[in-house]
């Protein structure tokens, strides 16, 4: 088995689904950047765990940010951990740049 198969294998894979880009931010993001973002969550993946990532939101069509994290920090309030994007497709990278200049045009 080669390297990179055995790391994929270790990732817990976080999919998730919105009905809109506001309620991803307001119901499991709570801070969104270029390198990571806070996932709220009532059970925590302990730090160093690494994730593969799939958020699906409602921007203008349907779209996905898709990548691999790894956690850095467990917060008890509110519950949920910060992950640090390790690994994002220039899609993603670029939607997140999209979506991050939309919340600061508010």
């Amino acid at each position: 088995m080669t390297e990179e198969k055995r790391r994929a294998e270790d990732r817990v894979t976080i999919n998730q689904e919105f009905e809109s880009f506001d309620a991803f931010i307001e119901e499991y993001v709570t801070n969104l950047s270029r390198s990571g973002a806070f996932i709220k969550t009532r059970a925590p993946l302990p730090v160093g765990t690494r994730v593969n990532l799939r958020f699906t939101v409602l921007h203008e069509d349907m779209e996905t940010i898709e990548g691999v994290g790894e956690v850095v920090r467990i917060q008890n309030d509110p519950p949920g951990v910060g992950v640090v994007f390790s690994q994002l497709d220039p899609g993603s990278a670029a939607l997140i740049e999209r979506l991050l200049a939309r919340r600061s045009a508010r």
